[in-house]
């Protein structure tokens, strides 16, 4: 249930789903998923669904790792491999990994430590250079930064925009954020973008995330 074959029949789901990024679908048919979940759940890693990590986390359907790594690319401000990117929730890691391949430089920020220390030595066997990972409370952004990001992904939903965040976006730079409804269950996948001095919002799709909580937990 982890070998090729598993992994090129979730691709051609992708494809039937929607996805169309050739850069994308190439990614995810060669990257082991698997890796990213406890070895109990191994098996399940390619179906199409969610799957807890513990600590009341999961990792995303693959169609949602997907969709946040095609829109990330097709937001970016500049060539790909040039761009600055944050991800605020790392979680298991393999969305970090995903937007590691294929754009300049991921700070990653993860409010449970267990998830981030776990994270932090998934992606240490793939040898990447261009990662960085905190414990940090993700709301508040990567604090100490001397300029802003080009690419903003929130991978939990937010109850409204997150201003830290904001202030922390480049010139041109773009935010995709998972938003919850005013007075509603509904969660809308939402595209920021810094236009002059104020954001042009797009409503793209529903989703489900868990939310965006405050502070950490070690």
């Amino acid at each position: 249930m982890t070998s090729q074959r598993t992994r090129d029949r979730m691709v051609a789901r992708l494809e039937d789903a929607g996805i169309h990024d050739e850069r994308v679908l190439t990614l995810m048919t060669k990257e082991p998923r698997h890796l990213f979940l406890d070895e109990a759940l191994a098996h399940r890693a390619y179906e199409d669904t969610a799957l807890p990590l513990g600590q009341g986390q999961t990792l995303s359907q693959p169609y949602m790792h997907a969709r946040m790594t095609e829109l990330a690319l097709a937001a970016s401000p500049r060539p790909s491999k040039e761009c600055r990117v944050l991800e605020v929730g790392t979680g298991s890691g393999y969305q970090t990994l995903l937007l590691a391949r294929l754009l300049g430089h991921v700070a990653s920020l993860e409010r449970i430590a267990a998830l981030h220390l776990r994270a932090q030595q998934r992606l240490d066997w793939f040898g990447l250079d261009n990662v960085e990972l905190r414990h940090a409370d993700g709301g508040h952004g990567w604090e100490g930064l001397a300029e802003g990001f080009d690419l903003i992904v929130v991978t939990a939903c937010a109850s409204i925009l997150p201003q830290a965040l904001l202030k922390q976006l480049a010139p041109d730079g773009v935010m995709i954020v998972p938003l919850a409804e005013d007075d509603s269950d509904r969660q809308w996948l939402t595209r920021v973008r810094h236009v002059g001095d104020t954001q042009d919002i797009q409503r793209l799709e529903a989703v489900r995330f868990v939310p965006l909580l405050e502070g950490v937990i070690r």
